[in-house]
């Protein structure tokens, strides 16, 4: 099961990124956790007048164990606005490498995520609802990415719990 005291510490830091940038992150308000479903935990905060609603998760498994990956999170946030939509975004403990693509891969399909800093995302709401679905269909996403060193990282993400979490802050105000 994963280890929600370990990843609370990085946790303020992965919403703030998300939301408003590497540089206001230490200004970023402290998020409430809504709730657990097996893999994925639910959160939110409020900033700037608006509740941020997100779900997130951290890998099962890290490769090469001979590095050090730093906290390593798959987060989607609930956009605000009219209609409802999710963003996926991979946050690496490192930089990545600059114009690379990381890949996440359920099952037969794999995604291509532009990346920028330490964070990784797909293009376009098509994309984003192509790997949502498969997310919820899958059991295990894997996820291939390259530092800005050069060193290949790969992570394994389980599922379980991904559809319920989702479901939990469609509700999220």
């Amino acid at each position: 099961m994963v280890n929600f005291g370990r990843i609370f510490a990085g946790l303020l830091a992965a919403a703030a990124i998300a939301v408003f940038g590497n540089a206001a992150w230490a200004q970023a308000p402290a998020p409430t956790k809504l709730n657990q479903y097996d893999y994925w935990g639910a959160y939110s905060y409020k900033a700037e007048g608006k509740v941020v609603c997100y779900i997130l998760s951290t890998p099962t498994k890290q490769e090469p164990a001979s590095v050090k990956h730093g906290d390593n999170f798959f987060l989607i946030s609930r956009r605000n606005g009219g209609k409802l939509s999710f963003e996926p975004q991979f946050m690496a403990g490192y930089d990545l490498k600059p114009q690379s693509q990381v890949v996440a891969t359920v099952g037969a399909k794999s995604f291509n995520l532009f990346t920028k800093g330490n964070a990784a995302w797909v293009e376009g709401e098509k994309q984003e609802s192509a790997l949502l679905a498969a997310m919820r269909s899958g059991s295990v996403m894997e996820v291939k990415a390259v530092s800005k060193r050069g060193t290949e990282t790969f992570y394994t993400y389980s599922l379980k719990g991904i559809g319920a979490a989702l479901k939990s802050v469609q509700k999220c105000k």
